[in-house]
């Protein structure tokens, strides 16, 4: 992976850093793990917009991603290193020793030819998919579950990497990206090893089209808007807000919690934030 700057021939041009894609060997997806996907523009099933600021963008075809890692004991060899329009990392196609096909995250240090397994005895190298309670401590993984058998749910962006900090119990302790310890049972499963494309985070759009052509629409701030419309508005010329911070529905923003107590915050060992 390597990064891609440009001479300043124009204003979009002048500050924009991309991707390489070196590590990208097939340019065109497996057909039989694509599915279509339905640009729904932020709207929930009754047609009202609940998440703001979407629409539009690139059409695309979602990739079927094996976040379970189901396939137990049968191994596996990496075809190709892919690029998913759906996520920051990359994908990579897996051909299976019984014929299957399917897609996993990529993780670190991974090409195309090296083998990977799933399931309980696995070698602890990276792409393979194990219980935490057969991971030794200190290991990095990725693709972790919540709960026994439902699936990878969470650290599975690009560059990303939990720690397994150590077992109490039927519990292993593991340190997330956000700075949070959390127990998790030791049957749930996670892959060994951080996700690939560690560039990701140094990438710059450039110019608003980019940022278009990704599904993202512009964003208004409450001072430029009228008082009708946000409790920030109005006021002649620039204002201070005169309040506390508020969404367009009067709600409090800003750093203010909305977290609900639910019944895995006793699984919390120490939050991401200082307790205030």
């Amino acid at each position: 992976m390597a990064l891609k700057t440009y001479r300043p021939t124009s204003p979009g041009i002048r500050g924009m850093v991309r991707l390489t894609f070196d590590e990208i060997t097939k340019t065109q997806p497996e057909k039989s793990l694509l599915l279509p996907l339905k640009r729904k523009a932020g709207r929930n099933s009754r047609g009202v917009i609940t998440t703001r600021h979407r629409g539009g963008g690139a059409k695309r075809m979602l990739r079927m991603i094996d976040f379970k890692r189901d396939k137990l004991g049968v191994p596996g060899k990496i075809a190709a290193i892919e690029y998913d329009p759906g996520r920051s990392a990359r994908i990579a196609l897996i051909y299976y020793a019984d014929g299957e096909k399917r897609y996993m995250l990529a993780p670190l240090g991974l090409g195309v030819g090296d083998g990977i397994q799933a399931g309980s005895g696995s070698e602890i190298k990276p792409g393979n998919n194990l219980p935490l309670g057969e991971i030794p401590a200190g290991t990095l993984v990725h693709n972790l579950e919540f709960e026994p058998n439902k699936g990878g749910q969470i650290v599975r962006s690009a560059g990303t990497a939990a720690q397994l900090l150590s077992r109490e119990d039927k519990y292993s302790l593991v340190r997330l990206p956000s700075g949070e310890v959390r127990r998790f049972l030791n049957d749930c499963r996670a892959t060994i090893g951080q996700v690939g494309n560690l560039d990701h985070q140094n990438v710059k759009l450039g110019k608003a089209g980019r940022t278009r052509w990704l599904g993202r629409r512009p964003k208004v701030r409450g001072s430029a808007m009228t008082p009708r419309d946000h409790p920030h508005g109005g006021g002649e010329g620039r204002a201070p807000r005169g309040m506390a911070p508020k969404t367009p529905w009067g709600k409090p923003a800003l750093g203010h919690r909305t977290r609900v107590g639910k019944p895995s915050d006793r699984l919390i060992v120490r939050r991401r934030f200082a307790e205030k």
